[in-house]
Order: structure tokens, then sequence, then C-alpha cells
């Protein structure tokens, strides 16, 4: 081959790889259930921007929907939520909609009747999980559903009935609350009955009943996946302890008691790091649990808890899942500080007022990205910023939808649901709208 030639065919394979490598970096995610792709807080996308040029961002869209605290999940270019139709108590209903996530189009909806016997009537909690071209959708009284990434119906359960959680005084207070978790063929969702049945298994393709497990009341927290040692642990926080499960037959690996004060009140999920399990609640503070080598023992490090749900210690979460980073945990306290603790310990290293509001069961989601953390507050504001163990430092802020009053009126309305990123895009619902906002760089 000539010289020119061979210089020609090196610069092709370079200029070819160079854009391979780019299409890589700059691909598109999903996020296919609650807090993304692995309920972990973590978005990996790259391309986004570093810091907002104006106070407000204008959205891509904006579509209307009803009350609800779930967040949206978006995979392969839809968007899918549930809301409540109606607040009609004659006709009252939940819906499962689905939209096209460039133009925000509204491709399907699934509505059935569902009447309210709970607390705190704004809609629909849990976040739709998407897997393998199905979705499922749990609403607030117990209905489960399954249908096809098109809208047509593979199969559903009314929960509430087959296991008897209104008869029985075992409906949560405030609903049904956790993202149904998909871990290979099954199902697994937190629901509370009794006959030991805090959680049960579906065949995802048929609906069909697998185990149950655990005699706890139910929480309002989601359940998660560990695979440590090619071994498979559903953690779970239930109204009563934290658990880990064999995800194939329900056997309870381990039970470490966390009993409630007052009630079963837990939002947050489970965090992991490393061989570290952490769970917080806003009446009943912090546990921190170290794991063996395959998951399926697990041992109290530390217990903290304050006096009271303003004289607290360690960390009182309500709705934010905190996070942790290596030496150090980042959450949200009971009355909406931002604090950073010492993960071996539980003490507090440093505590922020400014990223959200001082008030009861003040909320911010918090996701990472790369070395940055991404702070969505109930106020509707978007925070880039650094977490370290030197404090909270804030790089950027914007508003990017209003509170409604369908979730908390007495403080003139709140943002309490998740949002999600993908396509470098946030896509974050109130009570009235759900939008879609560019984070294109």
């Amino acid at each position: 081959m000539r010289s020119a030639q061979r210089r020609f065919v090196i610069r092709t394979l370079a200029l070819t790889t160079a854009s391979c490598m780019l299409t890589a970096i700059l691909s598109a995610d999903d996020w296919s259930q609650w807090r993304g792709a692995n309920r972990d807080g973590v978005w990996n996308e790259r391309g986004i921007v570093k810091k907002f040029d104006s106070p407000t961002l204008e959205p891509v869209w904006t579509v209307p929907v009803g009350p609800g605290y779930s967040g949206p999940t978006v995979v392969d270019n839809r968007v899918f939520l549930t809301d409540r139709l109606s607040t009609n108590e004659r006709k009252q209903q939940e819906r499962i909609l689905c939209f096209d996530a460039k133009s925000g189009q509204k491709l399907w909806e699934h509505v059935y009747d569902c009447e309210y016997t709970i607390g705190y009537k704004a809609g629909p909690r849990a976040c739709v999980t998407v897997d393998d071209n199905r979705v499922f959708a749990l609403g607030a009284m117990g209905h489960l559903h399954c249908l096809d990434v098109g809208g047509a119906m593979l199969w559903k359960r009314d929960l509430d009935k087959e296991l008897k959680l209104s008869e029985s005084k075992r409906m949560p207070i405030w609903g049904i609350t956790s993202a149904p978790l998909i871990v290979d063929r099954l199902l697994i969702i937190q629901v509370g009955g009794g006959d030991n049945a805090c959680l049960v298994a579906f065949d995802k393709k048929s609906g069909e009943e697998i185990w149950r497990a655990l005699r706890d009341r139910a929480s309002y927290s989601a359940p998660i996946l560990l695979e440590r040692q090619g071994r498979q642990v559903v953690v779970c926080l239930t109204g009563d302890s934290v658990a880990g499960l064999d995800p194939k037959s329900g056997e309870v690996f381990w039970r470490s008691p966390f009993a409630p004060k007052n009630m079963p009140i837990g939002v947050a999920t489970p965090v992991v790091s490393g061989d570290h399990v952490f769970v917080t609640s806003f009446y009943d503070g912090s546990l921190l649990l170290k794991l063996n080598g395959d998951g399926s023992k697990a041992e109290r490090v530390w217990r903290r808890v304050g006096r009271s749900e303003r004289d607290t210690d360690a960390l009182h979460s309500m709705i934010s899942t905190p996070t942790i980073a290596g030496e150090h945990i980042y959450g949200v306290d009971s009355y909406g500080e931002l604090r950073c603790l010492a993960t071996a310990t539980g003490d507090r290293v440093w505590t922020d007022k400014t990223a959200t509001r001082t008030a009861r069961w003040s909320n911010i989601h918090i996701v990472r990205n790369g070395d940055r953390y991404w702070l969505f507050n109930e106020l509707g504001e978007l925070i880039i910023a650094k977490l370290s163990p030197s404090g909270f430092d804030e790089i950027s802020r914007t508003k990017i939808i209003q509170p409604t009053l369908e979730q908390l009126r007495r403080r003139d309305g709140v943002c309490w649901a998740h949002p999600a990123y993908a396509n470098r895009h946030i896509f974050i619902r109130n009570d009235k709208q759900l939008i879609c906002t560019s984070l294109e760089e």
C-alpha cells in the first residue's frame, strides 16, 4: 500500500473511532424506573449544561395532567406517568398515561375506577416501571396493571381486594407507594398484606403470584436489588424492619428491626455503598448496616435517633432519599436541612439551610451526575451543586416548574414528584402539567 493511501486509511479509521467514541459518550440514557435504571439516583449522560443561563427555564413542551405524586419514567422516547383523573367523589379514577418524549403528544391512556379511602388524595404515588416492553403500574389503592408499551392490557390485579388490605386495616394511611421492582422474571412489590404478604412477587409475564414474605406492615419505601458475589438480595425498608430477601423464593436472609415510634412513615429508599446499607425515616432517625461478603447476613453498625422530629440526630428524612459518597452521607433532614454525615459514625459534619425552605417535610430529590449533584427541591427549583465534606457548593439554580396545591395546600403547594433525567432533558410533573425541559449543553 502506498504511503498516501496508508495515511488516508489511518486517518479514516481514527475519525471513525473518534466518532464512535463520541457517539457512545453522548448516547442518550433511559430512566426506566424509580430513581433511574439502577434505582441508585445516578444519571450517566454527558453533554449536559454546566450552568444555567437564566433564573427560569422554558420547557420544550408541556401537557396537562391530573394530580399525582408519581414521577415520570422515560424509555425509548416514551414517557409514562400515572395520575388521578377526577376528584369528583362520585367518580374517582386513576390513569396510566404514555406520551411521546420529543413532542409531548399523548400516545395512549388507560383509565380505571379507583375509589380513594386514604389520606392525601392527590393521586397515585408509585413510579411506573418499564421492562422488556412491558409497563408495570401500581396505583395508590393497590391496582396493579401490566400493559405492553403500546397500551394493550396484558394482565391486572386488585391487591386491595385480593389481600384484604382495607378490610384488615393493612392499607397504609397514605396508600401504596412502592414502585414495582423487576428481578429477572419476577415483579416484586411492597404492599403490606397480612398472612405473610408484606412483600409479594408475581410472574411478570402472567401476573401469577409466586411468593409472599414478611408479616411486617408496609412502609412507603421502594425495594432495591443488590448483587454480591453472585448472590441477588432484595433489600426493603418495611414498616417494621429492614430486610434482605432471596428474590427467587422470598426467603428472608436477614432482618434488622426498625420499628417506628409513632407509625410506619418511611419513604426514603435504602441506599448502598460498598458493604453498607443505610436507611432513614422522619420520626425514627438513621440506621447503618454492614453486609457480609455475599449479602446473606447483615449486622448493625450504628443507630441514631433524636428526641423529636425537630430535635433530630444524624438524619431524619421524610421524602428525600440520601446519597452516599464514600466516607460521607448527604441527605435532607425532617425540616429541609441539607446535611452531611460521617458514614462510619453518623456524626453530623455540616448543615445547610439554603437548598430548600425550612418547613416540615421540606424535600429535595438528589441525583448524581459525574462529580456534580442535581437537586430538585419542592419549590420547583433545579440546582447544580457539589457536595463534599467541606460543604454545599451551589453552582447554579433555576426555576423549572411551579408548585401546585393538591399535594400540600397549607403551604401554598409543593413539588414532591421525582424528576426523570433522560435524553439530556428533565421530565417533571406537578398537579396540573407534565413538562420536558432541555438540559443539553
